[in-house]
């Protein structure tokens, strides 16, 4: 563990965010106070100087470059004038936001039994007052003083050497943090579970794998297989203070691709998951992905709306799904009211009118191997989409036309070691890919205007490479991302056309995020190993 201060500003660094503040960010957007801009999920700013017409006139403030060389999931919190970031896998760092100089920093040092699957990376923090939160590698949750730098408590969530780890930006909820793990692919029994922000004394966990306090859902599992059952809940949640309700997604059941010895739906893996905020008890469910055996996470950001649907106001909830669907919910019963393909898939016909999908015929994986659509990554996967209230559009990162041949193998459980029951590759010696994942060629990546209210696509930009970068959509009608291929974007929001590029260097793994300060408005996205910041020409 490393404390460096570098240059305290106090008049910068004493804002005390309260939770009333993080409940109505939209009175205040210069800032940007959560993971997703807001606890509704939408990645929407109320800014608007940045605007179709001047967008062009975007040029680099300042850069920020990593130390590390892991990848660069971050998206940054702005608090009047302060950025709070971290860069992998757990150092967390204060800037300023107007110039990128460095207040702080501090370098969480993960235990050597840390185990992940896929990087050491970290998304983000939460903030509550004067703390940050952090969830680390090794399965730890860290609050830590804003103004200083320095650790306040420090708890462990889960045993890193049996795989939890903590990838995801917290989630503050009234006087809790909220977290979920990953570790499925460790066969860990995941859960999601709340913290006091005071003290780090856990307040309630509900465990995304049924078992015996659950024993009707227990019994969507075979025999013992849900004590090494995966469903990791490895992203950022959503709340509505409406209904005091957290709505959070769960990942694949384990072993990921052979699904022989784990018979049964396998709740609440691949699922939407309702809580009480204040006890953490299931109000309810819906499993996107039943008997998933296709590495399907449902980890997605659940996007909150309130919307007429078939001319009358209800509360909804949207969903982009790693399987290929888009889903449309009331989000206080959990009713299924729509679901609609936007990529292409071949392991399920479609969706009954409850909103469970009829599996295709012979479309598992095989010893063999079975040629499957979309392919592991899924048609879009954690990285972030976007609705905008103004355009009543939501938009979806994708991955199109995405295949991959998944093969299953028999697989014993040991703790700590990887239990995937599996081996998926590309169906063709893909040309593009990044750090051992091959991509087929005839994959691409493109923003993807959704009318949910209908379920038909308004609009498609498509990209020359797949894309893992998140969406922003502004007051202006702008929309922000980039992909694997180094471009940042600025396209317009009610008809994709591209408006503005700058070429970065580096894949965009992470989403946009926006901010003002003295009035001026700022856009920041990581890419490759460096954070930049664009605003207007002077």
């Amino acid at each position: 563990m490393k404390i460096q201060t570098l240059l305290l500003v106090p008049a910068l660094l004493s804002a005390q965010v309260s939770f009333d503040r993080l409940l109505h960010t939209d009175k205040e957007p210069q800032n940007w106070l959560t993971y997703s801009g807001s606890v509704n999920g939408q990645r929407y700013s109320a800014l608007d100087k940045i605007n179709p017409q001047n967008v062009r006139n975007l040029e680099l403030k300042w850069v920020f470059q990593a130390r590390s060389l892991e990848k660069f999931e971050t998206t940054p919190l702005v608090v009047d004038g302060v950025m709070y970031m971290t860069e992998a896998p757990n150092h967390v760092f204060a800037l300023d936001a107007k110039t990128g100089r460095i207040f702080w920093d501090y370098d969480y040092r993960a235990s050597k039994d840390a185990r992940v699957c896929c990087g050491s990376v970290n998304r983000g923090l939460a903030i509550l007052g004067d703390t940050l939160f952090m969830g680390t590698i090794d399965g730890r949750l860290i609050a830590i003083d804003s103004k200083s730098g320095k650790p306040v408590w420090n708890i462990e969530a889960g045993d890193p050497k049996l795989g939890y780890s903590i990838t995801h930006a917290p989630l503050v909820v009234k006087d809790k943090v909220v977290v979920g793990v990953a570790g499925g692919e460790y066969g860990i029994r995941g859960f999601i579970a709340a913290y006091d922000a005071k003290t780090g004394k856990e307040a309630w966990r509900f465990y995304t794998v049924a078992g015996p306090e659950d024993p009707k859902a227990q019994k969507t599992w075979d025999g013992d297989s849900w004590k090494n059952g995966g469903a990791p809940a490895w992203l950022t949640g959503s709340y509505d203070p409406s209904s005091n309700t957290i709505y959070w997604g769960t990942g694949n059941p384990g072993p990921d691709w052979n699904g022989d010895d784990r018979a049964g739906d396998n709740l609440y893996s691949d699922s939407a998951v309702a809580l009480d905020a204040d006890t953490g008890k299931l109000k309810w469910h819906f499993q996107f992905t039943p008997h998933d055996e296709f590495d399907y996470d449902a980890v997605q950001i659940p996007v909150l709306v309130d919307a007429n649907w078939q001319g009358k106001p209800r509360k909804l909830l949207m969903w982009a799904n790693r399987n290929a669907f888009f889903y449309v919910f009331d989000r206080e019963t959990g009713k299924f009211l729509s679901g609609t393909p936007f990529a292409k898939e071949n392991w399920a016909i479609g969706l009954d009118e409850a909103g469970r999908p009829m599996r295709a015929p012979n479309m598992s994986p095989t010893p063999a191997g079975t040629l499957i659509y979309p392919n592991l990554f899924g048609a879009t996967n954690w990285y972030s989409p976007s609705y905008s209230p103004r355009t009543q559009l939501f938009y979806i990162p994708s991955w199109q036309d995405s295949n991959m041949v998944m093969a299953k193998m028999q697989q014993k459980y040991v703790p700590g070691q990887r239990y995937t029951g599996g081996l998926p590759r590309a169906a063709n010696a893909g040309r593009r890919g990044t750090r051992n994942t091959p991509v087929e060629d005839s994959a691409y990546g493109s923003i993807l205007a959704m009318d949910p209210f209908t379920g038909k696509k308004k609009w498609e930009f498509k990209m020359s490479d797949v894309t893992d970068s998140g969406i922003l959509t502004t007051a202006s009608d702008l929309l922000f991302a980039g992909g694997r291929e180094g471009y940042f974007y600025a396209l317009d929001a009610r008809n994709g056309t591209e408006l503005w590029r700058a070429s970065l260097g580096g894949q965009m793994e992470a989403g946009p995020m926006t901010y003002a300060i003295d009035g001026k408005q700022y856009v920041t996205i990581a890419s490759g190993s460096s954070l930049f910041t664009f605003a207007l020409k002077e």
